[in-house]
């Protein structure tokens, strides 16, 4: 054994040991976030019963009991309520515009998770407020934000690392999303989706237990039926996608034009002069009144009542397309006047009204088919939900977890994947990252992420202009093999499928020293004074390439079938020739 491995033998020990020692705290911090997990889940869930039931007196106490509020109260509740936010807005609470998810994003990449519990004050009062006085909006965006702050104020008293309080908001934001929705599924999913956009076992695992945890506290409180009452669904028979592959293209267009309004109009109002912001949320919620006022008070709040009426197919089809437009008109208006509240509930209502009146068309012209009016309203929320807020995943479980009947998942994919392709092509930045440039904020486009092309080692690596070298060869030939040649690095293969790069000058100065032994004699020792390659292999990605060429210069690339064949060699040279490639 050449003497200058014996030093490289105890920094390898050591380094183990280490090594080990911080293995072992990552684990315990891994388990301590878990359960810090569940307690965030069981604040949020608290959280949000209580501004559901907030958002309920409001309502009660501005627009009556009742389902379709007296005329008088509807023109003037929203427009007076209109006045009240936008003091509230301006002068306490100027954070907590818009729905929350950017927020709530722009708290993870800019803030390092920073949200203030005054912005979980303000969403709360301002929210409850605006979607109880009869601003068409929802309360799920602004759950995920309120849950997002609760958690990042919890953070911040336990004084988490940089690193784990940018992940306690996202745990946050899906604990308050599930109980707002009662659906855990969806909402994690929404959250890797459209917030993190990323996962892990152990990011995964901290968003489920919050998820779960906030849903049992509010079903607890609020009871754990479901949030419409889902009428028997028929089997669908294979003609009959075709009659949902129209309502895909539908909901498709129909999203496209909503966004448009929004990323049109709001822009717009934002340049008026400063003095408006005080009366824009009011002639928002006067108009919104008008609508009401004329006869469709159904346009109001979150509308998830309506929604259980026309699943049970209590309007005729040329209402529910009336209510699908002019849902679409008034959250516009609600938005862009900086009302603070979500448009999850307002996209579920135009989805449930536009794919009652597909399906109520269709109905006329094929009576042979099997129609379900809920089945329609159904796939019109997830194509809505998938064309509109572009998450694709969380849209088809969001339907599946909502009616719980499996036998629409065929329709819900067929209808909410031409929505999403005709979305991508009329509309190609999403409707959040828009919204975030309208504020002039740089996030990341998560769905962009998505499109990249993945690259891998095989697109950078290249093949080596040396013999590989065998172990069992004698020191001496194989260094009259290699002396040659202009390549620096040389590789090693042992019988049990390790490699070893050595330098020329180094093999010279070991086969100088003893040159009639074979190679595996004069670098086998012991298996932990080896310092081998790392194995890279073809389908690696080049992240995982870059972080091993940190320590060394070259590496071999090798067969995952089969460990003692090399495919190839990688340099950082190699890794940045094939990022420019992709960027060029």
């Amino acid at each position: 054994m050449t003497p200058n491995l014996q030093p490289k033998a105890a920094m390898t020990a050591r380094s183990a040991r280490f090594g080990a020692l911080l293995r072992r705290v990552a684990m315990v911090e891994e388990r301590l976030f878990l359960v810090l997990a569940i307690y965030i889940g069981v604040l949020s869930g608290l959280a949000v019963v209580c501004f559901r039931v907030a958002i309920d007196w409001s309502r009660t106490e501005l627009l009556g009991s009742a389902m379709n509020p007296e005329r008088h109260r509807a023109l003037i509740v929203p427009a007076a309520a209109g006045i009240v936010v936008a003091l509230l807005v301006i002068w306490l609470f100027p954070r907590v515009r818009g729905s929350g998810v950017n927020q709530t994003k722009a708290a993870l990449y800019i803030y390092n998770g920073y949200i203030p519990l005054r912005t979980a004050i303000g969403k709360f009062i301002c929210s409850s407020l605006a979607i109880g006085a009869g601003h068409s909006l929802g309360p799920e965006d602004p759950s995920l934000q309120i849950g997002a702050a609760l958690a990042s104020t919890i953070g911040r008293r336990l004084k988490l690392s940089r690193d784990r309080l940018r992940l306690v908001g996202p745990l946050g934001a899906a604990a308050g999303l599930a109980a707002a929705f009662n659906a855990p599924i969806s909402a994690v999913l929404f959250v890797i989706e459209e917030v993190i956009g990323r996962w892990s076992a152990g990011i995964l695992g901290a968003v489920v237990l919050a998820a779960i945890s906030s849903v049992v506290v509010a079903r607890a409180f609020l009871g754990a039926e479901p949030m419409f009452r889902i009428p028997a669904i028929p089997d669908v028979r294979p003609a009959e996608l075709l009659a949902y592959a129209v309502l895909g293209i539908a909901g498709g267009i129909a999203s496209v034009v909503f966004a448009k309004l929004i990323g049109v109009l709001r822009p717009r109002l934002k340049n008026l002069p400063h003095w408006t912001q005080y009366l824009q949320p009011a002639v928002a919620g006067l108009m919104i009144g008008a609508i009401a006022w004329f006869g469709a008070p159904q346009v109001m709040g979150a509308g998830y009542q309506y929604i259980d009426q026309a699943m049970h197919d209590q309007f005729t089809w040329q209402l529910l397309g009336i209510f699908a437009g002019l849902k679409i008109l008034s959250t516009t208006l609600s938005f862009t006047s900086g009302t603070p509240g979500g448009m999850f509930a307002p996209t579920l209502f135009i989805g449930a009204m536009l794919g009652g009146a597909v399906g109520g068309v269709e109905r006329i012209l094929f009576p042979h088919l099997a129609y379900s009016v809920a089945a329609y309203c159904l796939v019109g929320m997830g194509v809505l939900f998938c064309g509109f807020l572009r998450a694709p995943l969380t849209s088809v479980f969001m339907v599946l977890e909502v009616s719980g009947n499996y036998s629409i998942i065929l329709p819900v994919i067929v209808a909410n994947t031409l929505a999403y392709v005709i979305s991508r092509n009329l509309q190609p930045v999403p409707i959040f990252d828009m919204l975030t440039r309208q504020d002039g904020l740089e996030l990341p486009s998560l769905e962009e992420q998505r499109d990249l092309p993945a690259l891998r080692v095989e697109d950078a690596m290249r093949l080596p202009s040396l013999p590989v070298l065998e172990a069992e060869e004698l020191a001496r030939a194989a260094l009259q093999r290699v002396e040659k040649s202009a390549q620096q690095t040389v590789f090693v293969r042992f019988p049990r499928g390790e490699w070893l790069a050595l330098a020329k000058g180094e093999l010279a100065a070991a086969v100088q020293r003893r040159p009639d032994e074979t190679l595996f004699e004069l670098y086998a020792a012991r298996p932990e004074e080896q310092a081998f390659a790392p194995k890279l292999y073809p389908d690696h990605s080049l992240d995982v390439a870059l972080r091993y060429l940190q320590d060394s210069t070259i590496l071999p690339v090798v067969n995952r079938a089969d460990g003692r064949k090399l495919e190839g060699i990688i340099s950082l040279p190699d890794v940045l020739g094939a990022y420019r490639r992709a960027g060029g």
